[in-house]
């Protein structure tokens, strides 16, 4: 869908954090116009403004605003600057007035696509570039596969260079129709399309008088209104806390515990990756290969002191009411309500290795704090980027989309990432060499039929 319906504007505490990531094909201009966000939000250093006016003046750069070379502002390797081309993901901080962004501007070259899943996979949106001259390429097309893959809460489509197409409606409604054809067969809610001009500045962060034509929101506009994945309500999602170590006393007193009861200090460290956890709460303790423990909740302890609950995703230390042996990988939950846990983890991959992926291989799955040996049992295929169909696959290659199934050393409690994106997800990690070899994200057993529903 275009943005031309009415703006929503729901109430936001001034600062309240979003993170997105732009992507895109080669020269779509997504360096430019990030530059351009950080340019027009006043969010560049007035030394830095000048290095960057200097050294475009010394390549002869041009344009209507500046004549700045704005690109500079985030291609931080010298092979990127030399180039001029983004390598890795760049993370970029602004704020404006009502709020605070974290912003991965990704490469758009096919043989870094796993830099993209890297820079997209904790993004609350995705800003896809595509050039208005162009229009949808198949590197398009995999950037939205690894958005529905990801599932990416926001898709937004920013046409750039429509000053090159003499700000065409035509051009860009054909655009956006190709872009919301191609988020329907792959499952995605929507994607918000936005004529913009990066070099220019037309609808980034001031609205362009050049496209009367369109009366939606500007690209800034947008993202300062787009709910972001901490904004959602925690209490509607299960309790669920990854344990990362444990805390004995260390020389100081814990919160809220006198001296004589420090040395039974306990806690579990941690992050809330979903829902909220109370003082007083019924959970159960997950260790791989054991049946659930139940216990209570009678301390929850950060930065020195303690809170009577916390919600995702703040970082804190637990203490329950029964000494149980937790550990490393351990999950702690709200009681009944983790599935049964499972050896046989079925996974949508998007492979990042130049080493094939092949049945039978031997790897490393790193799942939440658990990090269990694993065995490759099958591949069921891989995306057609063309036709959005798996195919039937022996294996997987760089960049390759697929399905797998992989047998698990010890069981654990799988949750599908299309319900559970903080939980549902995992690593494919080389056995050997440690290196990482896939991203991937849980699946429902093939036969259910939200599996059966789409490709992911």
């Amino acid at each position: 869908m275009t943005a031309e319906a009415t703006l929503e504007q729901p109430t936001l505490e001034q600062g309240t954090l979003f993170r997105f990531a732009t992507a895109g094909s080669v020269d779509d201009g997504k360096s430019t116009l990030v530059g351009r966000l950080l340019h027009d939000s006043k969010a560049i250093l007035a030394d830095q403004l000048d290095a960057v006016a200097r050294t475009s003046e010394a390549r002869g750069f041009g344009g209507e605003k500046g004549g700045l070379d704005l690109a500079l502002l985030t291609d931080g390797l010298r092979a990127e600057r030399e180039q001029g081309i983004t390598i890795d993901v760049a993370y970029r901080y602004f704020a404006t007035d009502r709020r605070t962004f974290i912003l991965a501007d990704c490469p758009g070259h096919v043989q870094y696509t796993k830099n993209t899943v890297t820079g997209a996979s904790t993004a609350d949106a995705v800003v896809l570039l595509i050039d208005a001259r162009k229009g949808v390429l198949e590197q398009t097309r995999r950037h939205l596969s690894v958005a529905a893959l990801l599932r990416a809460p926001h898709v937004v489509v920013a046409v750039n260079k429509i000053d090159l197409v003499d700000f065409s409606e035509s051009v860009f409604s054909t655009i956006s129709a190709d872009v919301a054809r191609v988020a329907h067969e792959l499952g995605l809610r929507e994607a918000v399309a936005i004529p913009v001009s990066a070099l220019d500045g037309d609808n980034v962060v001031d609205r362009s008088d050049r496209t009367p034509w369109y009366t939606g929101p500007t690209l800034i506009e947008l993202l300062e209104t787009l709910p972001g994945t901490d904004e959602l309500d925690d209490a509607q999602e299960a309790f669920r806390f990854p344990v990362q170590t444990v805390i004995r006393p260390q020389g100081a007193l814990a919160p809220g515990l006198a001296e004589g009861e420090f040395r039974d200090y306990r806690a579990y460290a941690g992050q809330v990756t979903e829902g909220i956890v109370r003082v007083g709460d019924r959970v159960s303790v997950v260790t791989p290969g054991q049946a659930p423990r139940d216990t209570t909740v009678v301390g929850i302890d950060v930065a020195g002191r303690s809170l009577e609950e916390a919600a995702a995703p703040l970082s804190v230390a637990l203490r329950l009411a029964d000494e149980f042996d937790v550990a490393r990988g351990d999950t702690i939950a709200a009681a009944g309500t983790l599935p049964e846990s499972t050896a046989d983890l079925y996974g949508s991959l998007c492979w990042l290795s130049t080493k094939p992926l092949r049945e039978g291989a031997k790897v490393i799955v790193k799942h939440g704090t658990s990090t269990v040996r694993a065995l490759v049992r099958s591949v069921s295929g891989k995306l057609d980027l063309d036709t959005f169909q798996v195919t039937p696959a022996s294996g997987l290659e760089l960049n390759d989309i697929g399905q797998a199934q992989l047998r698990l050393a010890a069981p654990l409690p799988l949750e599908p990432y299309a319900t559970h994106r903080r939980t549902g997800a995992f690593l494919v990690i080389d056995a050997q060499d440690g290196a990482t070899l896939a991203a991937g994200m849980v699946r429902e057993h093939p036969g259910d039929s939200e599996a059966e529903r789409y490709w992911i």
